[in-house]
């Protein structure tokens, strides 16, 4: 393999030379450039990012932590994160943690052993140990995506999911719908429990009571979310509408409806919520709450890379809002709906759940 003394012999310069030719760093006549880049071409000669980081201290490098690239919104955020490095010259190192604690620990020290110029984090959980080891440990800049953590320092760029959570519910309010369900995501997680206080803060405003019977729990999975409403249906009576904290809760949601004999939005709406890809193409298509994701991640990584450039910036704090996106998953209600109806179609499905083997 040719090494920076085999170009600078060819192109009969010195070492440094090469090394400003290559690096951009002074200026060096129009001949030598041209004799340095065609010995390079001739010799197949590659940089070493290792030695030029041990000379700059600087690798060029960004690592991310996030809790699954497998989660459609996920995916969505770390296109933006991604697309931005490479705009601005970076590579990202991507570790996908499936929410394990300890997986978390154990990548964070890998990327501190590659020497990272800085780490993004988007975890599945809001453990303080874990957040107080990284304040401790990391010395790199660091942007944390999504997640609001006291006492640490670092830039926060997340989403306003008590208003996403508000407006979600105020439109199937505005819609006529009185009864309305809750599917929420764990909510030891800042934006779940953040969009539930938002559901809460819409019906409290409307004088409408939260039935606790309707208020249930998913894993921001689909698999969640159509346990939910199975669970749901078996142990009372339906509502009109359901707000669920992700589009893939969501999904799920719908399905088991559908399974049950309900129609969507016939019988019951259904509200989603971050907009992914897929939302456009349930069935019916999803009325959902749009995260804007790819400007989630590019927001954090261009916050990245001008704090690495200019560490002496002070942190901030970024706030994002969702926005509205009809489809055709909530019907608009003209009157309220008869409880005789009602109780008579979910007599009709209860008993069909119940029949089940």
């Amino acid at each position: 393999m040719a090494t920076i003394k085999d170009v600078a012999k060819r192109a009969q310069v010195s070492i440094s030379t090469v090394s400003h030719v290559l690096n951009g760093t002074r200026f060096v006549s129009e001949d030598a450039c041209k004799k340095v880049y065609e010995a390079v071409a001739a010799l197949n000669y590659k940089p070493s990012a290792v030695a030029r980081s041990l000379k700059t201290n600087k690798t060029r490098t960004i690592g991310m932590l996030t809790a699954s690239n497998t989660n459609p919104f996920f995916a969505e955020v770390i296109h933006g994160v991604e697309s931005t490095c490479y705009e601005r010259g970076y590579h990202l190192v991507l570790c996908n943690s499936d929410g394990d604690l300890d997986k978390q620990q154990s990548y964070l020290r890998t990327l501190e052993e590659k020497r990272i110029d800085g780490l993004l984090v988007m975890s599945a959980h809001n453990d303080p140990a874990f957040f107080q080891a990284l304040n401790e440990r990391c010395a790199e800049p660091m942007v944390i995506l999504d997640c609001q953590v006291p006492n640490i320092h670092a830039d926060v760029i997340m989403e306003d999911a008590e208003a996403g959570g508000y407006e979600a519910t105020r439109h199937l309010i505005n819609s006529g719908h009185t009864e309305i369900a809750c599917i929420s995501g764990p909510k030891h997680l800042s934006p779940s429990s953040s969009r539930y206080a938002g559901y809460q803060r819409a019906l409290a405003e409307s004088n409408i009571t939260v039935n606790p019977e309707w208020v249930l729990e998913g894993q921001l999975t689909a698999e969640s979310g159509f346990q939910a409403v199975i669970t749901m249906l078996r142990n009372t009576l339906p509502p009109s509408a359901l707000f669920v904290g992700n589009d893939l809760m969501a999904m799920g949601a719908i399905c088991a409806l559908q399974s049950s004999g309900y129609k969507v939005p016939e019988d019951i709406s259904v509200m989603g919520y971050d907009n992914i890809e897929l939302a456009s193409f349930t069935s019916p298509p999803m009325t959902t709450m749009h995260q804007p994701k790819r400007e989630l991640g590019q927001l954090a990584a261009d916050t990245l890379l001008n704090r690495i450039e200019n560490p002496k910036i002070e942190p901030t704090i970024r706030t994002l809002r969702s926005t509205l996106v009809e489809r055709q998953s909530v019907k608009i209600l003209l009157a309220k709906p008869s409880i005789d109806k009602v109780r008579d179609i979910s007599r009709c499905q209860t008993s069909l759940i119940n029949s089940e083997p």
